[in-house]
């Protein structure tokens, strides 16, 4: 990389190796160069939107796509290697900034490196490490080479605090700057309320998880649609498109697939409940007003890990801001046809069930709320903050 002159202002290095976190990051950047114009730099490692603002990257994110501990050990040469690399560009480039984004497993050893080589070089994680959940002990680890965390969830902050970790910030989820394109015009709530029910089905967004949940959900399915009429809806991304149709050809009734992120958000606005795999799918739906239930299915390697591991009573999101079990989920071996057929009709009827998860949705804007600043511009302003901290 080229080497730094006195007056190149402020230079940033981001690292996102997921999408979400390239979203993150590009809305980030954009605010950034709102802010400061051309008196900062970016580089570092992201996708497609982060390229779009300014980035090089220093690899292709694909290069990451992995997921459960089976797949990383078998990638882990190649995983150490990436990590190396990236923490020798961001020594070479000495930025004022180093801004690492979600991916824990690989930004916090990046982080780590720099911290140790160089001190100077201020540190901010957006997207927390789920300590609350497991592995607490991270948070306290963290104050050795971050130097503040920018939460998405309006809890972490006072988990932070209990755990002795960095100072963290709420700065606000994504997902609350979407809600137009989530929820129901007055159309669409009649489609919502009317006969047959739009049933979603969302079994993950990685390849493996597909692989873990497609069969058992198409069972479940197929259990409920024996006393319940409903439309199915499975929607997918495109680069899953052709590995989903595959797996769904088998079903007793084959789904229509909303494929990209409009047609996804379109199916949204009509649904009356969902069948979701765990994880930031549950938050959307919550947001979106739609009764759910969840399930997850891991290896057993895993499963053996994370049962000694995690420390909450429920990994449903929606779960942990709303402060309350109210979203079922049902987990490895309790995770059967019969059961997800059964909990489906309930939400889809109008149940006790379904009425619960309605009243308690209805809190999360207020849960959420980042009164009139959008998550980017508090993110932005807690990365300007510490920058000012250190000699431009």
């Amino acid at each position: 990389m080229e080497a730094r002159s006195p007056s190149s202002g402020r230079r940033i290095f981001l690292i996102a190796t997921e999408e979400s976190g390239d979203r993150l990051g590009a809305a980030l950047m954009k605010v950034l160069r709102q802010r400061l114009g051309d008196a900062v730099q970016f580089s570092g490692v992201g996708g497609r939107e982060m390229t779009g603002e300014g980035i090089d990257p220093l690899f292709p994110i694909e290069e990451l796509s992995i997921i459960g501990f089976a797949a990383v050990v078998k990638q882990l040469p190649k995983i150490l290697q990436l990590i190396r690399r990236t923490a020798d560009a961001v020594l070479a480039d000495a930025p004022d900034m180093l801004v690492i984004i979600d991916s824990p497993d690989f930004t916090h050893r990046v982080a780590r490196r720099v911290r140790a080589r160089n001190p100077n070089i201020a540190i901010v994680d957006y997207v927390s490490p789920s300590v609350w959940a497991w592995r607490p002990g991270r948070a306290r680890a963290m104050r050795g080479y971050v130097d503040h965390v920018l939460a998405l969830l309006p809890f972490e902050p006072e988990e932070y605090r209990k755990l002795q970790g960095p100072p963290c910030s709420y700065v606000g989820h994504p997902l609350t700057e979407q809600l137009t394109s989530l929820r129901p015009n007055e159309e669409e709530q009649k489609r919502r309320d009317a006969q047959p029910p739009v049933l979603l089905v969302l079994p993950g967004s990685r390849r493996s998880e597909i692989r873990h949940h497609l069969a058992l959900f198409g069972a479940a399915l197929g259990e409920l649609n024996k006393h319940t009429p409903f439309e199915l809806v499975l929607p997918t991304m495109p680069h899953l498109e052709a590995m989903v149709r595959e797996g769904v050809a088998s079903w007793p009734m084959v789904p229509r697939l909303a494929v990209g992120e409009i047609e996804k958000r379109a199916a949204f606005r009509v649904a009356r409940a969902a069948l979701a795999k765990s994880g930031t799918v549950t938050l959307e739906l919550a947001l979106s007003g739609i009764p759910m239930v969840t399930a997850y299915r891991v290896g057993a390697a895993e499963a053996f890990i994370l049962r000694r591991a995690i420390r909450v009573s429920s990994v449903i999101l929606a779960n942990l801001v709303i402060g309350s079990d109210i979203i079922p989920e049902f987990l490895q071996e309790n995770c059967t046809p019969d059961k997800l057929a059964q909990a489906l009709g309930d939400v889809l009827a109008d149940s006790p069930d379904r009425l619960r998860q309605l009243v308690a949705f209805a809190t999360m804007d207020g849960k959420m709320s980042t009164g009139d600043q959008p998550p980017s511009v508090r993110a932005a302003d807690i990365v300007l903050a510490e920058m000012s901290r250190r000699p431009a």
